[in-house]
C-alpha cells in the first residue's frame, strides 16, 4: 500500500524522535485511533507519553513507523524493520494524509524560511486564508486540526521531511536553490537533490512548480512531475513568473515594485521576494496586494537580522546561515569591513569557497566551535583567523577590534549542535551578548 494513506484505527504505530514534530505525530495518531509507541535514542521526558529506548524490541509488531525529521531514514533499527516488511514514512507524509485545504510547499538549501514567512504574510495581508508551518515553527501534524477547505497551508520543507514522503502533494511547490548541504546525512549532492525532488513528483495537471531559472538543479525539477513550471530569475527575463529587470521586479510581464523598496538586504532576498510574489500571485493575490505586503514584511529572526549599532559598528545576526552557500549570500550583502564569526558543528562541508570573498571583504574570521581548525585549513591564509572558541569570546574580540564603519556578522556556515540546542539558541545568545555591550566612547568620556 505504498503511496496511499493507511487505516490507523487500531494500528500499532511507532514514532521515532520526540522533538516537536514527533510529539505532534503522536498526538495526531492517537486522535486517529492508533496504538502509539514513542521511541528516542536519548532519555527524554514527554508529558503524557512513555518514551522507549531505540532498540529492535521497540519496533516489534509495528504496522507503521513514523520518523521525525531529525531521525536518519537509514538507521539500522529502521532498516531492519523495513526488511521485515514494516512501512516507514515521515511526519510530513502522515500529516499530508489528513490536512485539509490546498498546500504550498517551499524548499531550498537557503532562503526557505524567509520565503515561507513572506508568502504567508502576502496571503494573510491580501485577505487570503493561510496558515504557516512545517520546518518553520509549527510541525505539519499540528496543522491538521487547524486546517480547513478554502485555506492555504504554507509549509517550509526540508530534505529530511521530504525524503520520507510517498503520496505527499502540494498544489504549489517551490525550489529556491540547491547547493551542497547536510552531506553528513545524505552523503552526496545527488541524494540531497533527489530528496528535495520528492516535492514535485506527485504534482498533477493544474498544479504549479515555482522554480529558480538560474539554478541548474532547480531547472531539472521542472520534469519531475506534472506541475506547470513558473520561473523566477535575477539574471534574465522569464515568460511566466518573476524576474529582475534592472532596478525593478517584474511579475507576469508587469512591474511589481522597485527592487530598492524591498526591506531585506542582499540579492538573495530579492530572489526570495520574487519566489514569494510568484507563489502569492498563483494563490490569488494581486500585484498591488503583493507589493503592499512586501513593504510591511518585518523579516525573519536570525536571517541577516540587524541587532544594533555601537560606536558606528553594525552588528548582524545570521545564525540561520548553517551552510557555506548561506554564508556566501550573507557576505555578498555587505560591501566590506567585516568581522565574521564562523564555526560550529561541521556537516561535511567544503569551506574553501569562503576564502576569496573574505579576502576581499573581511578584516578577520573569528572562529568558534568544533569546525574551527577545518575552516582555518580551508582558508589557506586568505584571511586572518582568530581562534575564539566560544561565541562570547568572539563577540568580545570583535567589540575590541572593530572600528567605526565596520560590520560584525554572525554567519557560521555550520550547524549549532556542538555548543547550542539549535541555530535559534545560538542567535539569541549572540543577540543577548551584543545587547549587553556598552559604548566604548561613552566609557571613555566617563573616565
Amino acid at each position: 500500500m505504498s503511496g496511499a494513506a493507511m487505516k490507523l484505527d487500531g494500528a500499532s504505530v511507532v514514532v521515532v524522535g520526540m522533538a516537536r514534530s514527533g510529539v505532534a505525530a503522536v498526538e495526531l495518531l492517537r486522535a486517529k485511533g492508533a496504538r502509539v509507541r514513542a521511541v528516542d535514542q536519548n532519555p527524554v521526558t514527554v508529558p503524557g507519553v512513555t518514551v522507549e529506548p531505540q532498540t529492535d524490541a521497540a519496533f516489534a509488531g509495528a504496522d507503521l513507523i513514523v520518523l521525525s525529521p531529525g531521525v536518519p531514514a537509514d538507521l539500522d533499527v529502521v532498516e531492519s524493520a523495513r526488511r521485515r516488511g514494516t512501512r516507514v514514512i515521515g511526519d510530513l507524509e502522515l500529516a499530508g494524509w489528513f490536512i485539509e485545504g490546498e498546500t504550498i510547499g517551499i524548499t531550498g538549501s537557503n532562503g526557505k524560511t524567509t520565503t515561507t514567512a513572506l508568502t504567508g504574510h502576502i496571503l494573510n495581508e491580501s485577505g487570503i486564508p493561510a496558515q504557516v508551518g512545517g520546518n518553520i515553527g509549527t510541525p505539519p501534524a499540528s496543522m491538521v486540526t487547524t486546517s480547513h477547505q478554502g485555506q492555504w497551508n504554507v509549509l517550509e520543507l526540508s530534505s529530511f521531511q521530504l525524503e520520507t514522503t510517498e503520496s505527499f502533494r502540494a498544489r504549489v511547490s517551490s525550489a529556491l536553490n540547491v547547493t551542497p548541504d547536510h552531506l553528513d546525512r545524505h552523503y552526496t549532492l545527488e541524494n540531497y537533490a533527489d530528496a528535495k525532488a520528492r516535492l514535485f513528483v506527485n504534482q498533477r495537471e493544474g498544479d504549479y512548480a515555482v522554480l529558480n531559472a538560474d539554478d541548474p538543479i532547480c531547472r531539472g525539477y521542472a520534469g519531475r512531475g506534472a506541475g506547470k513550471p513558473v520561473w523566477f530569475s535575477s539574471a534574465h527575463e522569464v515568460r511566466d513568473g518573476a524576474w529582475l529587470d534592472g532596478d525593478r521586479i517584474m511579475l507576469d510581464g508587469e512591474p511589481l515594485m522597485d527592487a530598492a523598496a524591498v526591506p531585506l538586504r542582499g540579492l538573495h532576498n530579492l530572489e526570495n521576494t520574487m519566489a514569494a510574489a510568484a507563489i502569492g500571485r498563483l494563490a490569488g493575490a494581486t500585484h498591488a496586494q503583493i507589493r503592499a505586503a512586501v513593504l510591511t514584511f518585518p523579516g525573519v529572526e536570525h536571517r541577516l537580522e540587524f541587532v544594533r549599532e555601537i560606536d558606528g559598528v553594525a552588528w548582524y545576526n545570521d545564525s540561520k546561515a548553517t551552510n557555506v552557500d548561506a554564508t556566501l549570500k550573507a557576505i555578498a550583502a555587505f560591501s566590506g569591513g567585516l568581522w565574521i564569526i564562523l564555526g560550529g558543528k561541521d556537516k561535511g562541508s567544503d569551506y574553501s569557497p569562503l576564502a576569496g570573498p573574505l579576502k576581499a571583504k573581511a578584516h578577520a574570521a573569528l572562529l568558534i566551535g568544533a569546525a574551527a581548525e577545518k575552516i582555518e585549513a580551508h582558508m589557506h591564509g586568505a584571511v586572518p583567523v582568530v581562534h575564539c572558541g566560544t561565541i562570547g569570546a568572539a563577540v568580545e574580540e570583535a567589540y575590541g577590534r572593530a572600528q567605526r564603519g565596520d560590520t560584525v556578522l554572525l554567519a557560521p556556515a555550520c550547524a549549532s549542535f556542538d555548543q547550542f540546542e539549535n541555530f535559534e539558541h545560538r542567535g539569541r545568545e549572540f543577540k543577548r551578548l551584543v545587547r549587553a555591550l556598552g559604548s566604548k566612547q561613552e566609557a571613555a568620556w566617563r573616565n
